[in-house]
């Protein structure tokens, strides 16, 4: 009967003129690990002199993976110390497992020297390169929303207007109060400077001008554009990355339903609602900060502030932040569904795509702000 003490992994070694023979017996497994180290480091100095060794595995009553790769590596000492190796009485099993984990040495790969300009400009290519392939994918990505939202328009029974609305109460209506607190901080912050710096000229009263102008052409569409595409943008990549990572998007292909036009449709018309209505929030919160800091620093009264407000602005300093608003919101949305979409099977890509998505979205957004400001300027409005 087999007891307890048959199954304690075990070494012994003898020699036979130039032979010298190995008997393992026992469990070669990752728990003693450490012993067997120890015991197979032995077998080099056991085999000197001799001009072949035999290792029998007859006795091995289990055999794991670390087991394995101890046997392999001291194989491979006896290799190098000029005796010939070979193996009796292993299962097939065994020889299966020995010669998947064959111990080997690595070395380190030699690196290449090359000159520190040519790494720069390669890396310069490079991201050149990944913009413009970015930009053409964008593109094509543009029209399939297009298509698919033209489509889901003209066939009022393909419009998911529960979605439409449940994204919109998600991206717009929740982010009210963080908006307009980080707007009316703002305005106030931009109130209480413009005050300090012109006083000095005895023109402390234009500050109103100063914030409405900044605030309503500006600051207040593109603060709200920075906070959406890193509250809402992300969210958008994390829930499309997610599907993608549980194979919900390809559930959907085989379904016969269009990904683009369930998934990303509705976000992304939903943002590009949201968003106008939510830049102006922000822009009444930041004119309310900056009446509330006049009032304290400068002694304009509510009544003055609206005044002099009404004539430092036209209606057209009002609808510029209003215009740039819906396409800040497509390029956030577009951006965070392509990023969501490229996501593959790994938690690791996932936080990779939608760090990247709230990094192009407000890099993206602040672009789009400049032209508009080029264009604006152009044609004097």
């Amino acid at each position: 009967m087999a007891t307890d003490l048959d199954h304690t992994a075990r070494l012994s070694s003898r020699r036979e003129g130039e032979t010298a023979r190995f008997a393992l017996g026992g469990e070669w497994v990752l728990a003693d690990s450490a012993a067997l180290e120890k015991d197979a480091a032995g077998m080099a100095a056991a085999a000197r002199g001799s001009a072949r060794a035999i290792v029998d595995l007859a006795q091995i009553v289990r055999l794991d993976t670390a087991g394995a790769w101890i046997i392999g590596r001291a194989m491979d000492e006896l290799a190098h110390a000029g005796v010939s190796v070979s193996l009796e009485g292993a299962r097939p099993e065994h020889v299966i497992l020995l010669r998947e984990t064959k111990f080997r040495p690595f070395e380190a790969p030699s690196r290449c020297r090359r000159l520190l300009v040519i790494d720069i400009l390669a890396d310069l290519g490079g991201s050149v390169v990944s913009a413009a392939r970015d930009a053409y994918n964008g593109i094509g990505f543009l029209g399939e929303f297009v298509a698919a939202a033209g489509a889901a328009l003209l066939a009022a029974g393909r419009f998911r207007l529960t979605s439409l609305v449940y994204h919109m109460e998600s991206f717009g209506f929740r982010s009210l109060p963080i908006i307009a607190l980080i707007n009316l901080l703002v305005g106030a912050i931009v109130a209480q400077q413009g005050i300090f710096q012109l006083r000095r000229f005895g023109a402390g009263s234009y500050a109103v001008d100063l914030i409405g102008i900044l605030v309503l052409r500006e600051l207040g569409v593109l603060l709200t554009s920075i906070m959406i595409a890193g509250r809402s943008g992300s969210a958008i990549t994390a829930e499309l990355g997610s599907m993608k990572m549980r194979e919900e998007v390809d559930a959907l292909r085989v379904m016969g339903l269009s990904p683009i036009e369930v998934l990303v449709t509705p976000r992304i018309l939903a943002l590009v609602l949201s968003l106008p209505l939510l830049t102006f929030v922000a822009d009444m919160s930041a004119l309310f900060g900056g009446l509330l800091v006049c009032w304290v620093y400068e002694g304009i009264s509510p009544a003055g502030y609206l005044s002099l407000l009404q004539a430092a602005i036209g209606r057209n300093t009002f609808f510029v932040g209003l215009i740039k608003a819906p396409f800040m919101a497509l390029i956030i949305g577009l951006v965070a569904a392509m990023e969501g979409m490229a996501t593959r099977g790994s938690a690791e890509s996932l936080g990779r795509h939608v760090t990247a998505s709230v990094v192009k979205a407000i890099f993206m957004v602040i672009v789009v702000d400049g032209f508009f400001a080029i264009f604006f300027a152009a044609i004097k409005y």
